[in-house]
């Protein structure tokens, strides 16, 4: 027995003499290889190391921290693993652990392993920078500012952490700050790609796009292999209109990161703006796979259900459900909290108007004359604005709101707490799930009564929201019991300001050109081939006539291309087609003097546009669908009286633009009295529709005083 136990001891002895002798050279090669940047090397040898000695600590450490720098996660915490298993008191190791974990998306893990980094070393600021990080994965911002700050005052030239405070002062929509962070960490390193993409994200959301793509292209020139730079510039190609530009970064980033949620988002974006329908929502569903409670994509997603032909207003309602079961659900449980603002039926009311378009948006034409136009002795008016846009129709909203709130960078938190300390009683969300919408602030009730109009139309979906304003057309009774909101019929579900003083109207153009032109002045994207298909018919029954596009987008020669390959596809006449882009708005008005009959999309119709070309004295031909987006033009016709101009079939629709440009006399009668017949309908005169909005709120609000929403 006791030889046995010697052989073993002395068997053990020459073992770890052998060990000694093999393992300290091979640990300073491959730290020196580590050190010189020969990754490739290095690896072998650390694992050359491990067969030898499989406990031995920095090895595990080190290539643990290669295969994590690598994205190599799995490999990396199973070795990271054992490493903290030999020495459990090694604050770097639990640190390399918790870098792998978050890489992993095992983010609470994560944030365990940094803790217990620190619990060992309280003075770890790269642990705390990480931890940060951890905790902005999980959208715990404020915790995860309060890291950086920690680590910052341990040491404040750690690049990382102004890197990582920069980039979650940006979800928290403070970019002013976000920038002088993000400034910081580049004058600390200044070729720091992560913060470049970070800073990009930052200056496109103040609207600095030629510096927000500056910052991209040098993030991109840095690290190509980066997700990142390729995502943001394309984030940028997109908000600038440059689409086909913006699918090539996506396309790359996605070869990247084929599972970045983000990258299929802003593809679906891009597609969704080409008109390719069908691809962008399997874009959409893509980024929803990987993140279900991704918000913009589920929004993005409600918002190009528009664009569908045969979506029913079931899908379009069960498409905001989704919505609030992922995303708003789980905030009003955690912000219910009860209102106390006085139950006097016939007090003087606050309104607060909520959205990112109190500047030259097309949306900001609808629901201006209602603000400009309420009684001022019954409603006070707060205006949220949610844009760093500002121009001279911002300023015009600020001339017309009693108080004016910059909510541009407030977080959802912040904006809700301001609006309950405003006291507002009726609270007006004017923008859906268009981009720029305020859904999350909403989902928290911070007013009694909380009404959806004008921006969007279709319902949100939030149960939080109490009304819907629309119209008998818009919304017919049969289907409003799938709402979340209860619809309120206005005299019609939009209206627009009049047009600017001294613009001129023409004749139909016909009468000198000797050909009739129709003209479409809608978003390209809500040309379906269904729509072209009928176009072609109409130019082929209305001999030499031509048609004249008109959109933004069309500066853009890639989408002009891609457009007119479209049409030649729906056998639509290319060689009669005019194609026009951006122009001034008074330019743009001015268009419609070329166009004796505009031909409305389907079956997502026009509203701004519609509005426009009738103020202008130019007939509408719109087809009545059964989905909510398809209703929208036939919704304006009939509430002006021109219900005769609006089809319920792909043929009638045929026969009414064709029938019509036959009379061209009449055309020209009609276009002299649309403009007299558009003011003396409700629906059309601003001070006529804003008393009937005020009359509804006045209503809400005693129905509410009386214990009923």
């Amino acid at each position: 027995m006791g030889g046995s136990v010697g052989q073993r001891a002395f068997h053990n002895a020459r073992l770890q003499k052998r060990q000694k002798a093999e393992v300290l050279p091979l640990l300073g090669r491959a730290l020196q290889l580590h050190r010189k940047g020969l990754l490739p090397e290095a690896r072998v040898t650390y694992r050359q190391l491990l067969q030898i000695a499989p406990n031995q600590l920095i090895a595990l450490h080190m290539l643990g921290v290669l295969e994590s720098d690598a994205k190599n996660y799995q490999q990396a915490e199973i070795l990271l693993s054992r490493a903290v298993a030999v020495d459990p008191r090694s604050a770097e190791a639990h640190m390399s652990l918790g870098v792998a974990l978050n890489g992993l998306k095992r983010h609470d893990e994560a944030r365990e392993s940094y803790r217990k980094a620190l619990a060992l070393r309280p003075d770890y600021a790269l642990a705390l920078s990480n931890l940060g990080n951890a905790s902005a994965a999980l959208d715990l911002h404020h915790e995860a500012i309060e890291s950086y700050d920690r680590a910052l005052a341990i040491d404040g030239n750690l690049a990382e952490a102004h890197n990582g405070r920069g980039g979650a002062l940006c979800r928290l929509r403070n970019y002013d700050e976000a920038l002088t962070s993000l400034n910081r960490a580049l004058s600390i390193k200044p070729d720091y790609a992560a913060a470049l993409a970070n800073r990009a994200v930052a200056l496109r959301e103040l609207r600095r796009f030629d510096e927000a793509m500056a910052d991209c292209d040098r993030a991109i020139a840095l690290a190509p292999d980066d997700v990142n730079g390729w995502l943001w510039r394309a984030n940028v190609l997109l908000q600038t209109q440059q689409m086909a530009q913006a699918m090539d970064d996506c396309e790359r980033a996605l070869a990247i990161a084929p599972d970045s949620a983000q990258a299929h988002l802003v593809l679906g974006l891009c597609l969704a703006g080409l008109g390719r329908v069908d691809e962008a929502l399997v874009s959409f569903d893509r980024a929803l796979d990987i993140q279900p409670d991704l918000e913009s994509a589920i929004s993005s997603k409600i918002f190009t259900l528009d664009f569908v032909a045969d979506a029913s207003v079931e899908q379009h309602q069960q498409a905001r459900q989704v919505w609030w079961e992922r995303v708003g659900a789980k905030i009003a449980s955690e912000a219910a909290a009860p209102h106390h603002n006085s139950l006097d039926p016939d007090r003087r009311l606050v309104l607060g108007y909520v959205s990112s378009d109190f500047n030259a948006h097309s949306a900001a034409f609808i629901f201006k004359p209602v603000l400009q136009h309420h009684d001022r002795a019954q409603f006070e008016i707060v205006c949220y604005s949610c844009s760093s846009k500002m121009d001279t129709t911002t300023s015009e909203f600020q001339g017309i709101a009693d108080r004016w709130r910059d909510a541009s960078q407030w977080a959802d938190d912040r904006l809700a707490a301001e609006i309950r300390a405003d006291r507002v009683d009726i609270l007006i969300d004017l923008s859906g799930h268009t981009r720029g919408n305020r859904l999350g602030v909403f989902a928290r009730k911070p007013a009694p009564i909380q009404v959806h109009g004008w921006g969007h139309g279709t319902g949100t979906g939030l149960p939080t929201i109490d009304y819907l304003f629309s119209d008998p057309v818009a919304i017919p009774a049969a289907v409003r019991h799938l709402f979340a909101e209860t619809v309120v019929d206005l005299p019609c579900f939009v209206t627009l300001a009049p047009l600017p003083a001294g613009l001129a109207r023409a004749e139909a153009p016909a009468l000198s050109n000797g050909f009739v032109t129709f003209g479409v002045f809608n978003r390209i994207s809500k040309i379906s081939d269904e729509a072209a298909e009928v176009w072609s018919r109409i130019l082929e029954r209305v001999p030499g006539s031509r048609l004249l596009i008109k959109d933004v987008a069309l500066d853009d020669q890639l989408v002009r291309d891609k457009l007119l390959a479209r049409f030649a596809a729906c056998r639509l006449p290319v060689e009669r087609v005019d194609l026009l882009g951006a122009t001034l708005r008074s330019e743009h008005l001015a268009s419609f003097n070329r166009v004796d009959i505009a031909l409305d999309p389907f079956p997502q119709n026009g509203g701004v546009s519609t509005l426009e070309a009738l103020q202008m004295g130019v007939p509408v031909v719109a087809k009545l669908g059964n989905s909510l987006p398809s209703r929208a033009a036939g919704a304006i016709l009939s509430a002006l009286g021109l219900r005769d101009w609006v089809a319920d079939s792909d043929e009638a629709y045929v026969e009414i633009a064709a029938g019509r440009a036959a009379r061209i006399g009449e055309l020209d009668q009609l276009r002299r009295e649309l403009p007299g017949r558009i003011n003396a309908a409700a629906a059309g005169n601003p001070v006529s529709y804003a008393r009937a909005v005020d009359d509804a709120y006045r209503a809400m609000w005693i129905r509410y005083c009386n214990g009923v929403v």
